[in-house]
């Protein structure tokens, strides 16, 4: 297969892009013709979208998502690689979970989809999982995402354990006790709205414990979903000292800010919360200067049922696999904060570096993971339209600009756009 007189991100001019085999056997002009080619004009090539946060829900809970409607979602959205987070029912904190996502992941038969165990069996805090019978089944990463580990010792210890196994802790920063059953950024919104605040300190005192603990352990961690201009601030003077941490953002925390959920659409509510406008521009900053590795979606999709009810009884999230790119391109690049190199850092490049994942960049011999967008395209979200089960978007009436035309997996068309 041919990919015909497409730009490529990073590269000046249009090019051809052989595949064979999965890979990419060149990248050139002129290329003599195959018995399939994509017409690539008008479209930009990038190495295959990964996301290192996303909740498929499978086993447990397929009302609201599941492994094969998330995966539709994620090739819709441009993604050619997902990682998905450990809290199902069964808790993913065993080698047989992990097993059978990879083995639906196969069935399904379209992205690339990894999982990541639990640090802690079921997910309850108290003791260790079988990490290294995770990795063995294929788990790239750890997490206990939707809570932090409480016992400083026994993060300390999951630290030392996963890394024995060359896997990292991937920290989702929440002190529940400053949490207090807050819904939403503590400030003049959920004063103005009467909704319970959680302080910005619930995140912070979270990240600085994983910077302080890798800095003590030499070891590396991962900061989750950042969202407050202390946590930026927090990991930016941790990378100066040389501490080993990365961290991600969502396209929510730079492109809304807490004053959405004046509206009380339930839609808001995620967690960490939409912070205030300060906190969003610092994420920008953090993305600009390299302080904010990599963009993520934690893709949190739920039934309506789950979100049609009164704000403080809303679950938690956002199903954003298929309206990441074009936000962040929209918000960051046609807006000045990133070039288009960057952005691909963020949503490709980065997420692979940090897990150890083959792919994220668009060379010759590399594996011909892609996804082409015409990057001139302007659309109207709309939620309804969504491929995965999750409706819950706030984004519904945003125009955007970059539409995912199509997305390539080992060589292999997983998704083109529909012609109208």
């Amino acid at each position: 297969m041919i990919v015909r007189d497409v730009e490529i991100v990073g590269r000046e001019g249009r090019y051809d892009i052989e595949i064979q085999g999965g890979r990419i056997a060149r990248i050139g002009s002129g290329l003599p013709a195959a018995s399939k080619e994509i017409d690539g004009r008008g479209l930009t090539a990038f190495a295959g979208l990964i996301d290192m946060h996303v909740h498929l829900r499978e086993p447990g809970f397929e009302k609201k998502e599941t492994i094969e409607s998330g995966a539709r979602a994620a090739v819709r959205g441009g993604f050619t690689q997902i990682c998905c987070m450990p809290n199902t029912k069964p808790v993913c904190d065993n080698k047989v979970v992990v097993s059978y996502i990879k083995m639906r992941a196969a069935e399904v038969g379209l992205c690339k989809i990894r999982p990541i165990g639990a640090i802690t069996e079921g997910q309850e805090g108290k003791n260790l999982a079988a990490i290294g019978a995770m990795k063995a089944a294929g788990a790239v990463a750890l997490s206990e995402d939707g809570k932090s580990v409480a016992s400083t010792g026994l993060m300390a210890n999951a630290m030392m354990y996963a890394s024995d196994f060359g896997l990292k802790c991937l920290c989702h920063c929440e002190d529940a006790s400053l949490v207090d059953g807050g819904v939403v950024n503590d400030g003049y919104y959920s004063t103005l709205t009467g909704l319970k605040g959680s302080i910005r300190a619930a995140e912070d005192a979270m990240i600085a414990r994983e910077i302080c603990l890798a800095e003590s352990l030499g070891l590396p961690v991962h900061i989750c979903h950042v969202s407050t201009y202390s946590g930026v601030q927090l990991i930016r003077e941790a990378k100066a000292r040389g501490v080993r941490v990365t961290a991600e953002t969502c396209p929510h925390y730079f492109t809304l800010t807490d004053a959405a959920i004046a509206s009380f659409d339930t839609n808001t509510k995620v967690n960490p919360p939409l912070r205030e406008e300060k906190d969003r521009r610092a994420v920008v900053e953090g993305l600009k200067d390299g302080t904010i590795d990599c963009i993520v979606t934690d893709h949190a999709p739920h039934h309506a049922d789950d979100k049609n009810v009164e704000y403080n009884f809303a679950a938690f999230g956002i199903s954003g696999l298929e309206t990441s790119f074009a936000l962040s391109y929209t918000k960051l690049v046609r807006e000045g904060a990133l070039t288009l190199a960057q952005l691909a850092e963020k949503m490709s490049t980065a997420p692979a570096a940090i897990l150890g994942l083959e792919g994220g960049k668009l060379e010759e011999g590399g594996v011909a993971d892609l996804t082409l967008i015409d990057l001139n395209e302007k659309w109207k979200i709309d939620p309804a339209q969504f491929v995965s089960k999750g409706k819950n978007s706030p984004f519904g009436g945003m125009e955007v600009y970059g539409r995912v035309k199509y997305t390539v997996v080992d060589g292999d068309i997983k998704y083109e756009e529909k012609r109208a």
